[in-house]
């Protein structure tokens, strides 16, 4: 076998694409218990949302045309004709130069077309004074103008959020099909690595923050994510814990041990879990560059960095991609972004991406993007970002000033 074959960071979210499949277990919950599910089937309206046409402020429904020519100095005058009452239906109709008094959310009456303010009226002893003329539909919400029957309102693959929580409410629906959630498992490796409440270090060893970071992050994505703890550099014992906990869950995620070194047991481990095995050894980014990505069986299988700074970005970049499509979702090939200027000159290298972490910053009505220099394993050069900026490999570097995106990491 040969490995570490660099792809680029467009070649590994197609190989993703290509080789990560949804785990498609599918069940059905009720929607306030669905918050952050994941759609199984697409949603279409079975009526009209609003279900009436109904005024969006206080006012009078009226004949838009009977306001015409309204103003303070020359107030129209309509006849009040009567009310709306919440919650029921309109009963009174308008007629020529006639107004019915609606509440926000009321029906429009029959024969009415907009609704004039009540800021902008004033009514006296049964007689409307207008002091400003109304548009047809003016101040009005038709039925259907929300959501129409028969309408594609969600696709399968959504994410539901509130909005979508509210959506379903207002159509009547209270349970919908969605996809399992999945678990994840988590395995650090390495001989220095030590628990990370260890009290005192000895000489050369390092505490595994990179599971916390890992799980915290998985967790923000809605993953379950059980911890499997840490291994020696040792095959046979990396191997067997490994394979132990690769069939509890839907995806395995190693960190460290990816690199080429003599005691680097990862890659061997991974490809012992099955067929087809790793797609993808050394990706053209920096941090990161010595990644592993398999596909085992049909479970993905992610082999981070060891550095801090390395993992985390990966697992942003691509982790998060891959854990997205196992659970059915619909998603972007990168993370959501915004738009930056750099505070100074950042050279790179043609024919790789580089991933800098900055400090964002308002000024002048205008994002910032302070760039943190700092080496891969210096877990503070996050702690102190907000964010990270690309440099796409067809760049030699990014000049004071320009305007880059950046993804968010909040």
């Amino acid at each position: 076998m040969q490995f570490f074959k660099v792809k680029t960071v467009e070649e590994t979210f197609a190989l993703i694409d290509e080789q990560v499949r949804k785990v498609g277990a599918i069940e059905k919950k009720p929607i306030e218990a669905a918050l952050g599910c994941i759609l199984a089937e697409d949603v279409t309206a079975r009526e009209d949302v609003p279900g009436f046409d109904r005024s969006t402020v206080d006012g009078y429904a009226v004949r838009a045309e009977d306001t015409f020519g309204s103003s303070d100095s020359m107030p129209g005058f309509l006849t009040v004709a009567g009310e709306v009452r919440m919650g029921e239906a309109a009963s009174v109709p308008v007629g020529f130069g006639e107004a019915v008094y609606v509440p926000t959310g009321g029906m429009m009456p029959l024969g009415s077309n907009s609704v004039i303010m009540i800021e902008h009226c004033e009514e006296i002893a049964g007689l409307l004074n207008t002091y400003r003329q109304v548009a047809p539909g003016e101040n009005v919400i038709r039925a259907g103008e929300d959501i129409r029957k028969g309408e594609l309102l969600l696709t399968e693959g959504t994410r539901l959020r509130p909005q979508e929580i509210g959506a379903l409410a207002s159509l009547g629906i209270t349970d919908v099909v969605v996809y399992r959630g999945i678990k994840a498992g988590y395995i650090s490796s390495g001989d220095e690595i030590v628990p990370f409440d260890t009290p005192e270090l000895k000489i050369g060893q390092i505490r595994d923050i990179n599971y916390l970071t890992i799980a915290g992050l998985a967790r923000d994505w809605g993953i379950d994510l059980i911890y499997g703890g840490i291994v020696p550099d040792d095959y046979e014992e990396f191997r067997l814990k490994a394979s132990e906990l690769f069939n509890q869950v839907d995806c395995l995620i190693v960190s460290g041990g990816s690199s080429v070194g003599a005691k680097d047991y990862t890659t061997e481990v991974i490809q012992s879990l099955g067929e087809p095995g790793v797609f993808v050894h050394g990706i053209s980014v920096k941090p990161g560059k010595p990644t592993i990505l398999a596909v085992a069986g049909g479970k993905p299988v992610i082999g981070l960095p060891g550095h801090p700074a390395s993992a985390m970005i990966i697992f942003r970049l691509f982790g998060e991609r891959i854990l997205k499509k196992l659970q059915g979702e619909n998603a972007e090939h990168r993370p959501d972004r915004i738009f930056a200027r750099i505070t100074k000159n950042i050279p790179s290298a043609p024919g790789r991406s580089d991933y800098i972490r900055v400090r964002l910053f308002e000024q002048d009505g205008e994002w910032w993007a302070d760039p943190i220099i700092g080496k891969s394993g210096l877990i503070t050069t996050l702690v102190k970002s907000g964010g990270i900026v690309e440099i796409v490999s067809e760049k030699e570097g990014i000049a004071q000033g320009e305007y880059v995106p950046v993804i968010a990491t909040r």
